[in-house]
């Protein structure tokens, strides 16, 4: 356990970050499984939704960087070439 009054503010950010990273990355994950079940059910309007919702969700772990800019890409690029090919 940390002594010094710094190291003790430290644990407590790293302990928010840690549990805000986890959320992000949580909520991303959720919404590109939802978006593989909305395309096994083969309704084109609910995948659109969900589709449109897993690029923003994977945008916004980007940009708070929870995974690598290069990573959301070929997340999006993977998700792109699921949607083309129901469509």
């Amino acid at each position: 356990m940390a002594n010094i009054k710094s190291a003790k503010k430290r644990v407590g950010i790293t302990a928010k970050q840690n549990l805000r990273n986890r959320m992000v990355r949580s909520a991303m994950k959720t919404s590109l499984k939802r978006y593989d079940q909305a395309l096994a059910s083969g309704d084109q309007t609910l995948a659109q939704a969900a589709y449109i919702k897993a690029v923003s969700n994977v945008d916004k772990a980007a940009s708070k960087g929870v995974i690598h800019k290069n990573a959301a890409n070929r997340k999006k690029a993977q998700l792109a070439v699921k949607h083309s090919a129901a469509n």
